[in-house]
């Protein structure tokens, strides 16, 4: 289970590659269907948890990333991993479950509206071909991003992911936020509950 984390971190990589080919190949047209730009406010969700979410996080605790602006309501137990200018984390002790959170600052012209499409586009495809169970726009604390959740993995030690990214104006710099709950996918049913609670908690300065 150590090993999840790191997983993480290269899967994320990897897909930061996808993003940086599409955008040179100009595959995230501004006029697509997928685009925020031509979406409806009826195609943009908000969060609305659940009473078995809701609980989940009952007696939980508010935990500032100070660095970033940002904070998260986490079950009590959860105790914190990494508090770095661009890396934040925490998990579950025994219940491996985990909240991976990372900054990237971009260039002031980088291509954010494009950038989005892309990620959005890159998991429409993951989901027809069976790696995405869960996608959507979804708005958090009045910042629209992508949020998307894998499939349950071949191997039960092998991670699943819920995941959502944003792109925001902070501290001067234009920055890619991606806010990751993952676990096991034999463990993540028991923490999906704890995990959605925790997204739909995120509050983001922007």
């Amino acid at each position: 289970m150590k090993t999840i984390p790191l997983l993480l971190v290269l899967g994320f990589a990897l897909s930061l590659c996808n993003l940086t080919n599409k955008l040179k190949e100009g595959g995230s047209a501004g006029g697509s269907k997928s685009s925020p730009a031509a979406t409806g406010s009826g195609d943009v969700e908000t969060p609305t948890p659940t009473a078995a979410q809701i609980a989940a996080l009952a007696g939980g605790k508010e935990v500032t990333w100070d660095k970033q602006g940002m904070s998260w309501t986490l079950p009590p137990s959860w105790k914190e991993t990494t508090n770095e200018t661009k890396n934040f984390g925490y998990s579950s002790p025994g219940n491996g479950a985990h909240l991976i959170v990372s900054i990237s600052p971009m260039d002031e012209s980088f291509p954010t509206d494009a950038s989005i499409n892309a990620f959005y586009d890159g998991e429409k495809t993951r989901a027809k071909n069976g790696e995405v169970d869960e996608l959507k726009w979804l708005e958090i604390d009045g910042l629209k991003g992508v949020q998307f959740r894998e499939s349950n993995p071949e191997h039960a030690d092998d991670s699943r992911r819920l995941q959502w990214l944003a792109y925001r104006k902070f501290a001067g710099q234009v920055q890619m936020i991606n806010v990751m709950l993952a676990s096991s996918g034999q463990e993540f049913p028991k923490n999906q509950d704890a995990m959605y609670g925790v997204l739909y908690s995120t509050k983001v300065t922007h």
